[in-house]
């Protein structure tokens, strides 16, 4: 399988964390937090926690503070088929693709529910073929890129395909509120929108660089589930975000790229290109310490962190899209996510002319 073409989008509208800082202090929610609620939105806001500003489909962003069940679900309805069908344009574009020649379309999302799920409304909006294969998948959280290529993947070598869209998108601000638990406040704090397209296909685009699908694992755990994962409140998506998140994320993706390079007969030090999901600067840390990463082999995922925050599933899509632009070196490259589960993927790509 061959990525034949990335496309990536966002919200037009970017706030910096010290915007966002400003416009908490003025929120009718803010005086009634806790002070060690207060403390911790300060911190996070206002600190060093390697995210400038985040893309949020937030116009103003005291929109922010409508935090109705019924306003969080309109954000999302009205923002994740934009954003998706945003993305597979580009996506396309960059393929030299029509949405004719398009077999399936594979959709992934978490922070949302639509039925018919998002398919039905990208596949309007594309003008993709009445009988296209459509799949939506949901409840994978920011590890879903990787699983949804996968699946790509098993179709196309079933011969079912020819050329199919992978897309994740999330909204997350349609899962942004204010209470006293720090996970919630948090995950406020660290989330933007944003949306990933790729064009997969089973032969690659001549004169141009390759991008090919190698081999990839999965690892579950679980009994570890209750450290990140979407629980409802009051008719909303929470969001459960313990501490150990960053370390236990760190050594299960460890874990799973030894063992990954071990069923590939691939050393270590073949690894020329690192596409990571970031999840914040503590869990990007614990990357780099478990790994054995350098700083510059992290700047891709360290760069789309501080412009965008944590995307949550299309992460990887921007961080792929941006180190294609850069000299990586070709080769074999890793990518990496992991999300709600707790789970945690990996794939060998082989990158070159």
């Amino acid at each position: 399988m061959f990525f034949i073409g990335l496309g990536t989008a966002a919200p037009t509208q970017r706030y910096s964390q010290r915007e966002s800082w400003a416009a908490l202090q003025k929120s009718a929610p803010f005086p009634k937090l806790e002070p060690r609620a207060r403390a911790i939105l300060k911190k996070v806001l206002c600190g060093d926690n390697g995210i400038d500003a985040r893309h949020l489909a937030l116009e103003p962003l005291a929109e922010v503070f409508d935090q109705t069940p019924d306003a969080l679900q309109s954000r999302f309805t009205r923002h994740a088929p934009m954003l998706a069908t945003e993305a597979a344009r580009r996506a396309l574009a960059d393929a030299n693709c029509s949405a004719a020649e398009m077999d399936a379309v594979l959709i992934s999302t978490c922070t949302g529910y639509l039925c018919p799920g998002l398919t039905s409304y990208v596949a309007e909006q594309l003008s993709l073929r009445p009988d296209i294969f459509a799949l939506d998948l949901v409840g994978q959280g920011c590890g879903a890129a990787l699983p949804n290529f996968r699946t790509a993947e098993s179709i196309l070598a079933a011969g079912r395909a020819k050329k199919i869209l992978s897309i994740c998108v999330e909204v997350c601000s349609a899962a942004f509120y204010l209470d006293n638990d720090p996970g919630v406040l948090i995950s406020a704090c660290l989330f933007g929108d944003g949306a990933g397209a790729a064009v997969l296909a089973n032969e690659p685009v001549p004169d141009r660089r390759r991008v090919k699908w190698q081999t990839a694992a999965s690892h579950l755990a679980p009994e570890k589930r209750d450290i990140l994962r979407f629980s409802h409140k009051n008719g909303m998506l929470r969001n459960i975000l313990m501490p150990e998140v960053p370390q236990i994320a760190g050594a299960e993706a460890a874990k799973l790229f030894s063992t990954t390079l071990a069923a590939a007969g691939v050393k270590r030090n073949q690894i020329t290109g690192w596409i990571l999901h970031t999840g914040g600067r503590d869990v990007l840390l614990a990357l780099r310490d478990k790994l054995g990463l350098a700083e510059t082999d992290v700047r891709h995922s360290a760069a789309i962190l501080r412009e965008f925050g944590n995307i949550s599933s299309p992460t990887v899509y921007f961080v792929l899209e941006r180190a294609l632009r850069d000299p990586v070196p070709d080769g074999l490259w890793w990518m990496s996510a992991f999300g709600a589960g707790f789970s945690c993927h990996g794939a060998l790509l082989k990158v070159g002319s």
